[in-house]
């Protein structure tokens, strides 16, 4: 019998979630919420891009949603901009007895040492009293920041120093509020953007870093930050808006996690609008954006991620990816005890329930 789905948010994620809901056997979508106003009562498949009918079109609010008796919700609403909301919304969801698998709020993919531990006891309290279980992941901070490196470490001897890197160039990415509100393109050089306030940093990227101490079974003593900035060297139009000369084009930034005074566990990102700034900081391995995961120890590792697709560039691609890993994960989630968990405790995911014959 087909597990009944409902969406949260159809957005550059939701879209992309909605689409495989909507066409993998496995899935029954009962509803689909929305915030946006215009896509209030428009069915699920002209949401999805698809030329489809589906019968079940969107609603405006999450109680609507929950009156669908869904099993299980895939969130994919907002939540670096907005992390109070997006937790009090997956709490809702659970009170209700409705499983959860999303992308958002972020920091529950590993809250512990991260997130305050009264939030974290009302999540798990929502969780027990619904009988229902939350998985929240993504791709960085996701599987190509843990899944992918600790499953090259549990080939390795020793492990002195992982990596992992997300290189790109953002500027066909069309996410207005992530690229200029949150990471600050297009903002002068003086000014601080969101994301890099001191203790934002290790607080979106802290869940990888303990995650992957967690799986190596040692303590992080301290986690630091770095961020540095390269100006437009003119004025120029990317996807999400305006890059005016002078402002910032490309940012370089990481974090890092110390283990026993050292430098142990390291998440680092480039991030480009135009690909010849900066053509000292590292580059991706192909196609305009690659994931890379080193490994210093033995034996020593690098490798490279390299997403493409046919409906679109590296970005899309990457999306397509974190948005593949939260829907696959449904069955698991529905599987497991009531709680929150992370990529540690869930099975091994194999792409059960994927293929397609040509």
């Amino acid at each position: 019998m087909a597990i009944r789905v409902a969406q949260v948010a159809t957005g550059n994620a939701g879209k992309l979630t909605l689409r495989q809901l909507i066409d993998d056997p496995r899935f029954e979508l009962v509803a689909v919420s929305t915030s946006n106003s215009d896509k209030v009562g428009k069915d699920a498949g002209e949401l999805a891009g698809l030329d489809v009918t589906t019968g079940v079109v969107a609603v405006g609010s999450l109680a609507e949603l929950i009156d669908a008796k869904p099993q299980v919700a895939v969130y994919a609403a907002m939540g670096d901009t907005r992390p109070v909301e997006a937790t009090k919304d997956v709490r809702t969801l659970l009170e209700a007895g409705i499983n959860v698998v999303g992308s958002a709020p972020g920091t529950l993919q590993f809250p512990w040492g991260t997130m305050p531990q009264p939030v974290i006891d009302k999540v798990e309290a929502a969780a027990q009293a619904g009988q229902a279980s939350i998985y929240i992941t993504g791709v960085d901070p996701g599987f190509a920041s843990d899944l992918i490196p600790l499953a090259l470490a549990s080939t390795c001897q020793r492990v002195e120093k992982i990596t992992c890197y997300e290189l790109a160039d953002y500027a066909t990415y069309d996410g207005a509020e992530v690229m200029f509100d949150l990471m600050g393109f297009g903002k002068p050089l003086g000014e601080t953007p969101m994301l890099f306030w001191p203790g934002v940093l290790a607080l979106a990227w802290g869940t990888a870093i303990r995650m992957m101490a967690k799986g190596l079974g040692v303590e992080v003593d301290e986690i630091t930050e770095h961020w540095e900035a390269e100006p437009a060297p003119e004025s120029y139009d990317i996807a999400a808006g305006r890059i005016e000369e002078g402002t910032i084009a490309a940012l370089k930034f990481s974090i890092t996690g110390h283990v026993a005074g050292q430098p142990a566990i390291v998440v680092e990102h480039v991030t480009r609008t135009r690909d010849d700034l900066r053509p000292d900081w590292a580059r991706p391995a192909a196609g305009g954006g690659s994931y890379r995961v080193e490994i210093v120890g033995e034996p020593n590792y690098v490798v490279d991620i390299v997403p493409s697709s046919e409906h679109g560039d590296h970005n899309h691609a990457a999306i397509v990816a974190a948005c593949g890993r939260i829907v696959n994960s449904i069955p698991d989630v529905l599987a497991a005890a009531p709680g929150l968990h992370t990529t540690l405790d869930l099975p091994l995911p194999t792409g059960n329930g994927t293929f397609r014959s040509a």
